[in-house]
């Protein structure tokens, strides 16, 4: 099947869940994935994920739940004593990065660490 022009629709664990159920029961994949404009290479990738995770399985992984404590690869804070320890740590870090000697310039991809002698160590 020809995937060129195929929307990118972001769809939700739910969604995800009613079209695999539909293929289950039988429905084919190449008439599902004609009638929400998907590939039927995605609904049984869906459709294996379902199968060895279930609902967790559907559940998207790109990040773009926005969890701020995604860089430290933490879980987010459940309650204030968590928060405050978090925030404790990220000091910490800061602290331990100005000691070293190191300042940051610039964000995402264009962050660089220079030191406070001017030398650029990206």
């Amino acid at each position: 099947m020809n995937d060129v022009g195929k929307n990118k629709t972001m769809r939700t664990y739910k969604e995800k869940e009613k079209i695999v159920k539909r293929y289950l029961s039988g429905e084919s994949a190449v008439k599902l994935a004609k009638e929400i404009n998907t590939t039927d290479k995605m609904i049984r990738e869906w459709t294996q994920k379902y199968e060895k995770n279930g609902l967790n399985g559907l559940k998207s992984n790109t990040g773009k739940h926005k969890n701020p404590n995604a860089g430290l690869h933490l879980k987010r804070p459940k309650n204030k004593i968590e928060e405050l320890e978090l925030e404790l740590m990220k000091k910490e870090i800061e602290i331990a990065r100005l000691k070293k000697g190191y300042i940051v310039k610039g964000v995402g991809a264009k962050k660089e660490f220079v030191t406070t002698l001017d030398k650029n160590i990206k």
